[in-house]
């Protein structure tokens, strides 16, 4: 950890708890059916000293976030903070309030409105805003926005709606999986167990729900008027998000930065798992706010963490933020190009002094080093290069040899140790985890794993690796987490479009099985307006949409006509009572059968 970082400072308690006008208490929110989804209490240990089982620039940021209930920003804009990973920001219009970024649960969204009314009075809900296409900004719809609810502006960034759903889609199960460990939701909260995230606390596990926008940011300058309240658009596409947007609200002088700017550094891509993100463009897109907004802003907030005031600081502090991402992306493309590989760059790079030493740029989320290795893969991908590395062993036959050539698991348990003993626990981690992939049901080396697991995570400044740390930890004592989280709820899937629809089936479809079938299947879906025709072939999903252009010629093998909804519940098995079909009514269960289920609960640090 950095010796530059100044314990002392207190600017960010300061703005943390500055506006406070009143907390959620008891400060647990709760499912239909009694289940806990959010539990704040739990983490009242944070109160005091960091002990040795966690890092205490970590145990600092742990702190902060865990500052929880409703915060006035300026006149007329709140957020609820810590109800959820993300914030809720409230802006009282004319008529009644927008929201911006429900959370991620109905639960805590429907919570977190409350808190606001309760203390500002029962405005009804007149616009809505999603910052972005990421779970935690827009989960929670429904809470604020429940069915019957007559029609008001849902503004997002175009594009949106594709990758809000295609993300927690086509590779959903194993970023879901991998959230697990992300997030560490499974774990104690307790001062060796989950102290956060470094971005929040945790995620909560309440019900996922989406309403899809009706109103399109389509590019940068657009100005749009809500229940009396103006607003300014800049597009940022490729940053945190794919789609995702900043906005000013002049008459307030407040900025919002979404999630492009935070108080820690971000990921240029993330441990669960996502498309590799722009560092380049995303320091561009910070320069450009400090451009169009300076002079407009007395006050900066985000989707994540808490305010900055004063246009001098929140301008500093979003240039700090762009210094950081520009320097980690040029410096590893300077270094890439002298021949060093995303590792050896991770090693040897670093910040210069002024940029360290900020307590905003610090890696609770993010880090330095994963985010320097996934620059190097946007651009040049898994390969460094060396042959050796072209067609490497899978990691058990590798296992395997590695233990083979140490003189068997327990020899290989012993040279471990003896790396502990010298403090080299990264190397100690990889010789076990060779012993427990060489031989998963050795007790003792999933043992010692364990404890250098537990080691690693303790010393980690980043919530993120603290958190993979210990749930591999848990896990190699306990067994697999189970998942709580459901990205797949049946409003989501309903926001799929047909083309989505039919990409999520081809990504499931068991190839081999699939290659002796051959047939084509017509879907007319009468309230889409879309003809589409798929086909099976060398065990392959493929289709077209039928246009003036390129008519679909022939009769398929078989034709459905019928409804989204009604193919959404064929396609879940409850079978096409209704359904007009012409061709053989068995080929869609054919299709269907050739599918594979994900698991939800694959092993990650045993085979």
């Amino acid at each position: 950890m950095s010796t530059q970082l100044d314990f002392d400072d207190k600017t960010d308690f300061d703005n943390a708890t500055r506006g406070l006008v009143g907390e959620l208490d008891p400060p647990v929110v709760t499912a239909a059916d009694g289940r806990v989804v959010w539990d704040i209490g739990a983490y009242r240990f944070l109160n005091g000293e960091c002990p040795p089982t966690a890092n205490p620039s970590l145990w600092r940021q742990g702190q902060l976030a865990n500052i929880q209930g409703l915060f006035e920003v300026t006149e007329g804009i709140y957020q609820v903070r810590n109800l959820d990973l993300s914030n809720m920001t409230i802006i009282e219009a004319k008529t009644g309030v927008i929201v911006i970024d429900p959370l991620i649960s109905a639960e805590t969204a429907a919570a977190a409105l409350a808190l606001y009314r309760k203390h500002r009075g029962e405005r009804p809900l007149t616009g809505l805003i999603y910052t972005h296409s990421h779970a935690d900004h827009f989960g929670g719809a429904r809470g604020v926005l429940p069915e019957g609810h007559a029609p008001v502006p849902i503004v997002a960034p175009i594009g949106f709606l594709e990758h809000a759903v295609s993300e927690n889609v086509y590779a959903g199960n194993a970023m879901t999986r991998r959230a697990v460990f992300m997030y560490g939701t499974g774990l104690a909260k307790a001062p060796d167990g989950q102290i956060g995230c470094g971005l929040g606390m945790t995620t909560s596990t309440g019900t996922i729900t989406l309403i899809p926008p009706n109103l399109d940011i389509t590019h940068t300058g657009q100005e749009e008027e809500i229940d009396g309240v103006r607003i300014i658009f800049q597009l940022t596409p490729g940053t945190e998000a794919p789609a995702e947007m900043n906005f000013l609200f002049p008459d307030h002088r407040a900025l919002c930065m979404a999630e492009n700017a935070t108080h820690n550094m971000h990921n240029v891509l993330t441990l669960r798992g996502a498309v590799v993100r722009d560092s380049r463009v995303w320091a561009r897109y910070q320069d450009e706010a400090i451009a169009l907004f300076g002079a407009d802003a007395d006050v900066a907030f985000a989707s994540h963490h808490w305010p900055t005031w004063g246009a001098d600081k929140w301008t500093a502090w979003l240039a700090g933020q762009r210094d950081m991402y520009a320097y980690m992306h040029d410096q590893t493309l300077r270094m890439l190009n002298q021949g060093l590989t995303g590792p050896e760059i991770a090693e040897q790079l670093a910040f210069p002094p002024a940029l360290d030493k900020l307590w905003a740029n610090r890696g609770y989320y993010g880090s330095f080093s994963h985010n320097v290795k996934a620059i190097y893969q946007r651009y040049l991908g898994w390969f460094d290069g060396n042959p050796a590395h072209l067609w490497e062993h899978p990691p058990v036959a590798m296992a395997r040899r590695y233990v083979a050539d140490y003189g068997g698991v327990d020899a290989v348990v012993a040279k471990a140790r003896e790396y502990v003993a010298q403090g080299d626990h990264r190397f100690a981690s990889t010789l076990l985890n060779h012993a427990v992939f060489a031989e998963p049901d050795h007790t003792g080396a999933k043992q010692a794993l364990a404890e250098v697991y537990d080691h690693l995570g303790h010393g980690a400044e980043n919530g993120t690796w603290r958190n993979f740390y210990l749930v591999g930890a848990r896990e190699l004592r306990e067994g697999v987490t189970k998942v709580d989280l459901d990205t797949t709820s049946p409003e989501m899937l309903s926001a799929l479009t047909i083309d989505m629809i039919i990409d999520s089936l081809a990504v499931r479809l068991d190839g081999p099985r699939a290659a002796a079938s051959d047939f084509t299947m017509d879907w007319k879906l009468s309230d889409e307006k879309q003809h589409i025709r798929l086909t099976l072939s060398n065990g392959a999903l493929t289709h077209r949409t039928e246009t003036p252009e390129a008519p679909l010629r022939g009769n398929a093998d078989l034709t459905l006509t019928l409804t989204k909804e009604q193919l959404l519940n064929a396609l879940a098995g409850k079978g096409i009572d209704g359904v007009d079909s012409d061709g053989d009514p068995t080929l869609l269960a054919t299709l269907t059968g050739l599918l594979d289920t994900p698991d939800p609960r694959f092993p990650i640090v045993t085979p």
